[in-house]
């Protein structure tokens, strides 16, 4: 026998085109708060009169503590009762920083719930749409479920995880290399592809590099998107050895905007002390990168930005640990004795190699985005 909310799935997920007009507003507005909500998930929130009247609107902000459905409700006042909510997640239905979304919309008389998909926070994880279904509320579930997966990719992973999610992204030339033979890798892209990789930080809670990238690059590894963010963007650094050099620009910088340096326990004591002096964090153990990510996950960072080098990439790929990878190809050849994008991933046919999914092409002058999906290993850790 199918559950309520089954139910409510199968009857949500063609829906009509008001519903999904004003699902449509719910994500955009969702998407408003990129940068703004993390450890939180993008929930945006419509409120509908029973004459298809917009009478409140809005979208969650961290700083802002109050939650997308209590704005919206505090705007709509009696003009909520009777009325449809479209939210853009389950509502939450739990004591947090706030009390349950679900309280408010029961108090307020609302008529009937749309959502696209379950909140797997297990304070929530159905809870919220029970107790409105319990409050004798209509509640339909699955309209525009793909694209709210996608809005909340990085919330809905780190949750189901209990680790980040991973966004591999390389520049490279048209043969697949990232520098020369010297090294030299400035500027392969141009001002527009870079620009865009600023909005790809914008949206992510840390950004992870190399030793070798950090050595041969001396990166500042920060945010320039012009954006406001909630949560500094922390840079991580794979050191095995610890080699980050004290006058490095991540060091300098440290006190201003966190540096995380993961290194083996066998580690140079004096370098070490040399670093955190500066400011920075050196975390020693293991340095593998499941064992990284579930780290940074107890740090409550939900996404990753991998920024290089090739090793690296390599690593995590082979680890079955990246979800999406974008790559910006600019139209120049640099040669066999060039620097490959990708460490060796052992793939003796071509059906092993890695083939991304779901992919989107974008235009940035004269180079070209190339953005998909792969299917990484998203099981939930053991209990």
């Amino acid at each position: 026998m199918k559950t309520e909310i089954e139910k409510s799935k199968l009857k949500a997920e063609e829906g009509n085109s008001v519903d999904r007009r004003f699902m449509r507003r719910a994500l955009d507005l969702a998407a408003r708060g990129r940068g703004l909500t993390s450890p939180n998930p993008l929930v945006g929130c419509i409120i509908v009169d029973e004459h298809g009247v917009v009478v409140g609107e809005g979208f969650h902000l961290y700083a802002q503590v109050k939650h997308a459905e209590t704005i919206a409700l505090e705007q709509a006042g009696e003009r909520a009762r009777g009325a449809t909510c479209y939210v853009s997640l389950e509502p939450c239905a739990h004591y947090g920083r706030t009390p349950p979304c679900t309280d408010a919309l029961i108090r307020a008389g609302i008529r009937r719930v749309v959502a696209p998909i379950v909140d797997p926070n297990p304070l929530v994880a159905g809870r919220g749409f029970a107790q409105l279904q319990a409050a004798g509320i209509d509640v339909e579930v699955g309209l525009m479920a793909r694209e709210a997966e996608r809005l909340n990719e990085h919330y809905l992973h780190y949750m189901r995880m209990r680790r980040p999610f991973v966004h591999l992204k390389l520049a490279c030339s048209l043969d697949g290399k990232i520098a020369t033979r010297s090294g030299d890798a400035r500027w392969i892209t141009g001002e527009g592809a870079r620009a865009r990789v600023h909005e790809l930080r914008h949206v992510h809670d840390a950004i992870l590099i190399g030793a070798g990238t950090a050595l041969a690059d001396d990166p500042l590894l920060t945010d320039r998107s012009g954006l406001e963010r909630h949560r500094p963007l922390v840079r991580v650094v794979l050191d095995e050895e610890l080699r980050l050099d004290a006058r490095s620009k991540l060091a300098q910088t440290a006190r201003a905007v966190p540096v995380i340096v993961f290194a083996r326990t066998c580690a140079d004591s004096a370098r070490r002390r040399e670093l955190e002096e500066r400011g920075i964090e050196v975390v020693l153990g293991d340095t593998s990168p499941l064992a990284v990510l579930e780290e940074l996950g107890r740090r409550k960072l939900q996404s990753v930005l991998i920024e290089g080098g090739s090793n690296v990439a390599g690593q995590f790929l082979n680890a079955g640990l990246v979800n999406k990878a974008t790559f910006f190809i600019a139209p120049i050849i640099i040669g066999a004795e060039g620097l490959s994008a990708v460490g060796n991933l052992h793939a003796e046919r071509v059906m092993d190699a890695i083939r991304l999914h779901d992919v989107a092409i974008e235009r940035h002058g004269e180079d070209i985005e190339v953005t998909g999906y792969l299917k990484a290993a998203d099981q939930p850790p053991a209990a």
